[in-house]
């Protein structure tokens, strides 16, 4: 351990999405803020990394825009999907009423490098690599316990961090919520994931999008070079899966998306595959004093849409706009920590509902059986009136109830 605990005024575990453009934004208003990554670096392969038009509209309130849309990526302006034989266009993003009216698909390590550098221009933004939060430190007696900071395993040993305010963003497996004793409510999920790479080629389609058929669900994402590629399977299943063995899976894919038949043997062995296990959760509670949790560590969400990203900068977000003038001020409380949850419950629970009613309505129907599938006349509108695509653009591309920064900047930004 460190001679003496290191002081801030807010300490964050997890360099995600939600603990890095917290502690960004705290920073830009005044506040002194740590984040804790337990990685040496953001590069993680197969993270999340759809940067929604909600997101995008967020780097323009901040006058950041046009220096993050810089960054390598690629744009996404429709979806579509395969369902059986039928081509089904599902959502535009064209006709939002925002800056970018486009998904941009940015490697998430990216996206993280890119607010962590923006968060070194202030004074008070302090990132600690290769520190893994391993539990809290609680004063009080018994009945009237606050949390006052953090333990962590550092590069050169233990390290203690004692602050106002303890955010736990470190993911749905959250090391904070566990130590902190919170319920988690199980929704649940009935699939799993494995991701994968394949190349891409000039005559391949342009749109990314997804295959349903024979009881397989396959997704591809366009990175320009190369799809990023999930291939769904029923929850529990992946040994299954191992067990019909590599030409197998490739024998699936093909027979799902025939135009990648000349490169599934890119697939050479399963450490080219990735199993994400689909959780869907959240806490009944979300703080006690001196603590907080955001994002996935507050509520895990499903892939469905890609909107784990969005969501836990959105939490982010609200989580400054009410706490960064009671943090700057020495005036915390738990009502401020509770205006949180009540502020992000809402549209939290309904992209979660949202999710599972996709999950149990569709994906677990096609997991369920391996015949073909038809496309239902209700997912054949969307072909036969183009503006309902207009709909599901808004929902994915929005959400529900967005964040917008409220909060001026507080702290002078070095120059970049």
């Amino acid at each position: 351990m460190t001679d003496a605990p290191i002081r801030t005024t807010c300490c964050i575990a997890g360099g995600g999405p939600a603990g890095v453009m917290l502690g960004f934004l705290l920073a830009r208003a005044g506040v002194g803020v740590v984040v804790l990554e337990k990685h040496k670096d953001f590069f993680r392969d197969f993270r999340g990394d759809t940067i929604h038009p909600s997101t995008l509209q967020v780097m323009h309130e901040l006058g950041l825009l046009d220096q993050f849309l810089k960054v390598p990526h690629d744009e996404v302006r429709q979806l579509r999907g395969v369902i059986g034989d039928t081509e089904v266009q599902i959502a535009d993003f064209t006709h939002l009423p925002t800056v970018c009216k486009f998904v941009a698909l940015m490697p998430q390590w990216d996206f993280l490098d890119f607010l962590a550098e923006q968060g070194k221009r202030y004074p008070g933004f302090h990132l600690h690599m290769e520190t893994d939060a391993t539990d809290l430190v609680v004063e009080g007696a018994p009945g009237n316990e606050r949390v006052v900071g953090l333990r962590a395993q550092g590069p050169d040993g233990p390290i203690e961090f004692r602050a106002d305010l303890v955010v736990g963003a470190d993911g749905r497996h959250s090391t904070v919520r566990e130590r902190a004793g919170f319920l988690v409510e199980n929704i649940g999920a009935p699939m799993d994931v494995l991701w994968m790479r394949l190349s891409r080629r000039e005559s391949d389609p342009e749109q990314t999008g997804g295959y349903m058929n024979y009881g397989r669900i396959f997704v591809t994402l366009n990175r320009g070079d190369y799809w990023q590629c999930a291939f769904v399977i029923r929850k529990g299943g992946y040994d299954e899966v191992h067990a019909r063995g590599l030409d197998g899976m490739r024998g699936e894919i093909v027979r799902l998306a025939p135009f990648l038949a000349d490169r599934v043997a890119e697939l050479k062995d399963w450490d080219d595959v990735k199993l994400l296990t689909v959780a869907v959760d959240r806490l009944r509670q979300w703080w006690r004093p001196g603590l907080l949790c955001i994002g996935d560590a507050a509520h895990a969400m499903s892939p469905i849409g890609g909107v784990g990203v969005n969501v836990a900068v959105q939490d982010a977000i609200a989580a400054a706009n009410i706490l960064a003038a009671p943090l700057r001020e020495g005036r915390l409380t738990t009502d401020h920590l509770a205006q949180v949850q009540k502020r992000r419950t809402f549209p939290m629970k309904v992209i979660q509902r949202m999710q599972v009613a996709v999950q149990q309505n569709i994906i677990d129907k096609v997991l369920s059986s391996d015949r073909p599938v038809t496309a239902p006349w209700t997912v054949k509108l969307f072909n036969w009136f183009p503006f309902l695509r207009r709909i599901p653009a808004r929902v994915v591309g929005i959400g529900v109830r967005p964040e917008h920064v409220r909060i001026p900047p507080h702290a002078p930004a070095a120059a970049t």
